[in-house]
């Protein structure tokens, strides 16, 4: 029988609360784990960041709503050279960007615009991207990724006929330690640093607007804003406000690029993997900020999470993807929606937006739009 989300408290710490707050590890720790690897930027500075507004969401939302790296970015970081100084640039220019947007009401103005097909397009790139991310890191090793899928359905399969937590994901990370330890010893403890002020200067300005922050700003917008709205409103029948979500995307990236973080957002992805593994309450945004919190200032060293296997994480977004991309279907055009998520992944999901608006538009002008849904 489906869990009554609505009568839920606001928080709870159970192990099903502790299994959803490491559901969304799997896409957050490759991303920050290769941004520190080729930048100057600090993992253990990162890592406090996210705890500290994994706990603030949390406390604020009530549920658990997600907090993520920026996804192009953190591509285009890892894919070139940029400096400490041009990645706070690029944090406080999006911080301002969607603390304005939020406080003016500017998101309730795209969602009036952007139809709801468009957004459960950007779900399916997302899902679609995240399911080629994931054979990437099966095909690592295909026992680890065997074993992992098998405990994930184990839990699933018993889980209808007996009423249990589904902690699938926490035997899993559990596993991937195991194997980690055995092969490599336990890692380092290095205590953290405290972190600095940057200080950018125009160029630093110029660069990360132009090079991160453009690219960024549709995602942000689909996938981190409306998507995410659309998706608790899925799961929790109660749909969060997009400007509110704007406002703390824009406080998170004022505060924390500048002071040795990495910008970051919220995230459908992150949401539906939260939920897969059981976060229904605040409270697992919270266990989920202690854990990361604990990491930081003890294990910051990129060796403690580089001793996962990446088939671990492999195992994990498999059913991430089959999450998030069975909400897409709640469509009122299956083609505007299957043609953005095509496009988001031959692409980017910036293109697929671009194309599927401009071509929901053109068939709404046309009369065509009833017709070839």
């Amino acid at each position: 029988m489906k869990e009554q989300e609505s009568n839920l408290p606001d928080f709870r710490f159970n192990t099903q609360e502790l299994a959803g707050a490491v559901g969304d590890y799997g896409t957050l720790f490759p991303i920050i784990l290769g941004v520190a690897v080729v930048t100057e930027v600090n993992l253990g500075h990162i890592l406090l960041f996210f705890s500290i507004w994994y706990i603030f969401t949390g406390l604020y939302y009530k549920k658990p709503v997600p907090v993520e790296p920026m996804k192009a970015i953190g591509a285009i970081v890892i894919a070139g050279q940029f400096t400490q100084n041009e990645i706070a640039a690029t944090g406080i220019v999006l911080g301002v960007f969607f603390l304005v947007l939020g406080f003016f009401g500017g998101m309730k103005l795209i969602e009036d615009k952007v139809p709801q097909n468009v957004i459960r397009g950007i779900q399916l790139g997302l899902a679609l991207i995240l399911l080629e991310t994931s054979f990437d890191f099966l095909t690592t090793d295909y026992l680890i990724s065997g074993i992992s899928i098998g405990i994930i359905v184990a839990f699933f399969v018993v889980k209808q006929v007996k009423k249990i937590p589904d902690i699938s994901s926490l035997v899993v990370l559990g596993l991937g330690f195991g194997i980690g330890i055995s092969m490599y010893g336990f890692p380092p403890i290095e205590i953290i640093s405290i972190p600095s002020l940057s200080f950018p200067v125009m160029r630093d300005f110029l660069t990360g607007s132009w090079l991160l922050a453009i690219p960024q700003i549709p995602l942000t917008i689909t996938n981190s804003i409306l998507a995410t709205s659309l998706l608790m409103a899925d799961l929790f029948k109660k749909k969060l406000d997009p400007d509110e979500l704007s406002k703390t995307v824009g406080v998170m990236n004022l505060i924390s690029p500048p002071l040795g973080g990495f910008p970051m957002c919220h995230g459908s992805g992150g949401l539906a993997a939260q939920y897969r593994y059981g976060a229904r309450t605040g409270g697992s945004n919270i266990m989920s900020g202690i854990i990361l919190l604990i990491i930081a200032i003890f294990f910051a060293s990129p060796i403690f999470i580089d001793i996962l296997p990446l088939a671990i994480f492999g195992g994990l977004l498999v059913f991430v993807a089959i999450e998030l991309g069975k909400h897409s279907f709640k469509t009122d055009s299956y083609i505007i929606t299957g043609l953005i998520g095509v496009l988001s992944l031959i692409f980017n999901l910036s293109v697929g937006f671009v194309v599927g608006l401009a071509i929901y538009y053109f068939l709404k002008k046309t009369g065509l739009f009833d017709k070839t849904v």
